[in-house]
């Protein structure tokens, strides 16, 4: 049973990494793929760590998973950050960028992150964010009732809408100049309809983990409803969790759970009967992937010329390369890809000792 869900799970994670490249494609597509893309992607990823949360029960767990996840989430947040920095800064000091207070200025936001973060870094935002979900949901589980959660939830799921009304209709302007009025550091606000997503995965654990034909169906039917809707200009929906774009607050809910349904029950139809082998080895090297995709467009486009199949397999195949390299080849690679294990970490302790 364990392997089963590992299986599927692992492969859903994989073409949701899949379609992140496919969303940060520059080019114009005939079909607003990524206006869909963006209804449900970055939601099913929290949904999916949320079905894999464990609470901190026993006294001192709470300590050790906060330092687990660090060593998962920040650690290769920071070795990203530092190594794709370095080698802008070497591209801009060898075309002549001297301007010492360019320098200042990009380390300032470099440091701010989240949504003040663009290009190469585009996709910074959702490791710390994901970082902060998981820190409050660990401290919901582990000092409230299951009623006072549900209500702390409310409570933060409407105050991200309303920061989000603030942003998009009061400030105004694109979503990304809006949300960049409302100063916050690695976009842990983000964090406060995230976990909402999450608590989804976790409390709904029974559904998520055998999706059945009724669930598959209602979500079937949702998701193409949806789309229907806005293909006829019935609604014009939108969703972009990093620039705070949440744009209905019933539909923010329905749309990427009925997704997210569609997907996990396809795809667990699909591991009972196929192996999705190849996608469970992009989900190995998901991290790297979606640290390095935009990176590798921007240092290959200027001598490559492809389309958004291309852009696709070189944001995958590249940084996969990579990731085989970092963890074989440089020291203490696995540990700067996320490769933490607290019960490895335990061990070596004890033999040392």
């Amino acid at each position: 049973m364990n392997k089963k869900r590992l299986s599927w799970v692992d492969a859903v994670k994989g073409f949701l990494m899949i379609l992140v490249v496919i969303g940060h494609y520059p080019g114009e597509l005939d079909f607003p793929f990524d206006q869909y893309i963006y209804w449900f992607h970055m939601p099913a990823f929290f949904i999916l760590s949320g079905l894999l949360f464990k609470p901190a029960a026993e006294k001192g767990l709470m300590k050790q998973s906060i330092k687990k996840r660090f060593m998962q989430l920040i650690v290769p947040y920071l070795f990203f950050l530092v190594s794709i920095t370095l080698i802008r800064y070497g591209i801009e000091i060898s075309s002549g960028n001297l301007d010492f207070s360019w320098y200042v200025n990009d380390l300032w936001t470099l440091a701010v992150g989240g949504r003040f973060v663009r290009g190469a870094y585009g996709v910074f935002w959702f490791i710390t964010t994901l970082f902060f979900t998981y820190v409050i949901f660990l401290w919901m589980t582990k000092y409230f009732s299951r009623t006072k959660q549900f209500v702390i939830l409310a409570v933060f799921y409407s105050i991200a809408h309303v920061e989000s009304v603030f942003a998009m209709r009061v400030i105004d302007g694109t979503p990304s100049s809006a949300s960049q009025t409302i100063p916050m550091i690695w976009n842990i606000d983000v964090a406060l309809i995230a976990v909402v997503y999450f608590a989804f995965g976790y409390y709904m654990k029974n559904i998520w983990m055998k999706v059945s034909r009724g669930w598959l169906l209602a979500g079937l039917i949702a998701s193409i409803t949806a789309v229907l809707l806005d293909r006829s200009h019935v609604i014009d929906y939108h969703l972009s969790m990093k620039f705070l774009r949440y744009d209905h607050f019933i539909l923010d809910l329905i749309i990427p759970l009925s997704f997210t349904l569609v997907i996990v029950g396809i795809f667990q139809l699909v591991a009972s009967n196929l192996s999705l082998t190849w996608l469970q080895n992009i989900e190995k090297h998901s991290l790297t992937i979606m640290y390095l995709h935009i990176f590798t467009d921007k240092l290959l486009n200027d001598y490559i010329t492809y389309g958004i199949l291309g852009y696709t397999a070189f944001g995958i195949t590249v940084p996969i390369a990579l990731s085989v390299i970092i963890q074989n080849f440089i020291p203490h690679g696995k540990v700067l890809l996320g490769g933490f294990s607290q019960k490895r970490m335990t061990a070596n302790r004890a033999i040392t000792e």
